[in-house]
């Protein structure tokens, strides 16, 4: 058994991790709050602009496609893939569920694949394996703005408009609550129009000016701007929610091993009371014989 001495100095050094990761928990939670706010904040505007497309596929359905670059279709012999992690780890197994899905994603496409990684995470593990990245994003801050995003965007972008990949995934945790966070995978070129919006709700109450074409136009290049920023979004409450459950773990474990450590120092004080009182007895029971 440890000394009294020994255990005391374990219990400072594990009341003090207990003091750093309940910070940390703190400082995620409230990080946590301000990124679920956003993302639903964006949510009604995504899930809009989802219903406009819609609409605009059904009003503009004799418009020639091919004068879009963003809608061609075309047979897949390369796919881009934006994979979206944290640049920090002690998020439990947020980075590692996001990393094995797109690890999943690449052997079932089945095609060669240019990647795109956002997040330390992410760039550390694919620079390690033999994945063709043609471009790396890292400290983008708990609040990007589309600014910030839109070299990311325009990376992918300019590849399939240019014919160099035939398709554009976009693969980030989805936001579910506190507990869940949920790895996607989202088409995000080339723009198929939602199937889930019936097509009466679709074209309810929107009048196109000057046309559906001038409108599909402008609207196409917002609609991936927005995919991307909602999907950022996501990926940051979900990370934040990972980390604060994760250190609020750590945390709760740290007491628990405390109370272990307080246990064994208490029977390893009993033990050196019972020894030192059985060397006096033993001592005066000498001096009397």
């Amino acid at each position: 058994m440890a000394s009294p001495r020994e255990i005391r100095r374990r219990i400072r050094s594990v009341r003090n991790t207990a003091q750093i990761t309940r910070a940390l928990e703190m400082v995620s939670a409230s990080k946590m709050r301000r990124a679920q706010e956003r993302v639903r904040a964006a949510r009604p505007y995504a899930e809009r602009l989802r219903t406009i497309i819609a609409g605009l596929a059904v009003a503009g359905e004799s418009v020639d496609v091919s004068q879009f670059p963003l809608l061609q279709q075309r047979p897949i012999n390369r796919v881009g893939v934006i994979i979206v992690t944290a640049d920090r780890g002690q998020a439990g197994a947020f980075n590692a569920n996001i990393i094995r899905r797109s690890v999943r994603f690449l052997q079932e496409a089945g095609h060669p694949a240019d990647l795109v990684t956002v997040g330390r995470k992410g760039r550390d593990f694919f620079a390690r394996t033999d994945q063709n990245v043609i471009a790396e994003f890292t400290q983008l801050g708990d609040n990007p703005s589309l600014d910030i995003l839109r070299p990311i965007i325009g990376v992918a972008t300019e590849a399939f408009i240019k014919g160099e990949i035939d398709a554009v995934h976009l693969i980030y945790s989805q936001f579910v609550n506190t507990l869940t966070q949920r790895p996607e995978v989202l088409q995000l070129l080339p723009i198929e129009p939602p199937e889930d919006i019936p097509a009466d709700q679709a074209s309810a109450d929107f009048i196109f000016e000057p046309d559906p074409r001038t409108v599909l136009e402008a609207l196409l290049p917002r609609y991936v701007e927005v995919q991307v920023y909602q999907a950022m979004l996501e990926s940051l409450a979900s990370e934040h929610s990972a980390r604060m459950v994760a250190m609020r773990a750590a945390t709760d474990n740290a007491r628990d091993f405390i109370d272990e450590l307080t246990l064994s120092l208490n029977k390893a004080r009993q033990a050196q009371i019972t020894r030192e009182v059985s060397e006096i007895a033993a001592g005066a029971a000498a001096l009397g014989g």
